[in-house]
């Protein structure tokens, strides 16, 4: 109990990301999915990782160092919240995924919907947030649709690993130079690799390991089957921001470390990649709202037509 609490003082910014992943996550996928993958993606990445300083699969041959172990949790040669990290990141990386791939639709506003809680306006069907357009004469919205057929496609799936091992590029070559910041020298790597001291054999084991765990993340979504039915504005709007947000917080975060310490080339390649990623996700958002969906039949029309 002491070490699990000398965890949590020694990394307060991991669990602070927890926190994040356990709130978001829950209104956007419910908290049986969320608690249920706390474990699940916690127990794939400790497998990984022991499998690695073991024999030197998946991530290459490296090694932890100890040299924490009398404050903080370590199971069997593997630093706690070193694992505990590969669960939201996966899932914000997931979710960001989502945001990026889902559809917007313009839609007039209705006057006649019931207000949720006193909050606003309550939304039913897919999850949605509302975004209003003026223009002269007429206000719409843009609604961005957070669909189940998006969450269990193909796509959210490989993009979500894609953007988990970007992520692990901003953060493995920060994390092995720790002995000059707070996270302490914890590991290193044998063979030193091309990328900053990382072997690509990392990068190529992170992808395998973001495909294994997203793909059991999609899966519980997809099993849970449920969507909120319905939900005011600002619930909507941090159920389906909350993983690109606390993706790029976790970013911005290693970016900041990353220059503080003094690593101007480091620094430069990873605002670089991470320039680069905003710059696409402004991109394909500006050309979503640009070319929204037109508005989908109601249940109704859908009856008519069968008819």
């Amino acid at each position: 109990m002491d070490l699990l609490l000398g965890t949590i003082l020694l990394r307060p910014y991991v669990f602070a990301f927890l926190c994040v992943y356990l709130l978001g996550s829950s209104l956007q996928f419910g908290w049986r999915v969320t608690l249920s993958f706390l474990p699940l993606g916690y127990v794939l990445a400790f497998a990984s990782e022991y499998s690695s300083i073991h024999w030197g699969f998946p991530y290459g041959d490296y090694f932890y160092i100890p040299d924490t172990a009398d404050r903080e949790l370590w199971v069997f040669g593997v630093p706690f919240m070193d694992s505990l990290s590969y669960v939201f990141l996966a899932a914000c990386s997931y979710s960001a995924a989502l945001f990026l791939l889902s559809p917007f639709k313009r839609q007039d506003p209705k006057p006649q919907m019931q207000r949720s809680n006193g909050v606003g306006p309550a939304i039913s069907g897919p999850l949605r947030v509302a975004l209003h357009e003026e223009r002269p004469g007429v206000e719409r919205r843009l609604i961005l649709l957070d669909r189940p057929g998006t969450r269990r496609a193909w796509a959210p799936w490989l993009l979500g690993a894609f953007l988990m091992v970007l992520m692990d590029v901003i953060i493995d070559p920060v994390a092995l130079r720790g002995e000059r910041w707070f996270l302490g020298k914890i590991y290193g790597y044998r063979h030193p690799g091309a990328y900053f001291g990382i072997p690509m054999s990392n990068f190529l084991g992170w992808f395998l390991v973001a495909v294994v765990m997203i793909k059991v993340f999609q899966w519980l979504v997809a099993r849970s089957g449920s969507l909120p039915r319905r939900a005011g504005p600002l619930r909507a709007a941090l159920a389906i921001l909350w993983g690109p947000l606390l993706y790029l917080g976790v970013l911005l975060f290693n970016l900041a470390v990353t220059f503080a310490i003094g690593e101007a080339t480091l620094g430069i390649a990873s605002s670089f990649i991470t320039s680069t990623l905003l710059a696409m996700g402004w991109a394909l958002t500006h050309y979503k709202r640009r070319y929204p969906l037109t508005d989908e039949p109601s249940d109704e029309d859908r009856g008519k037509s069968r008819a």
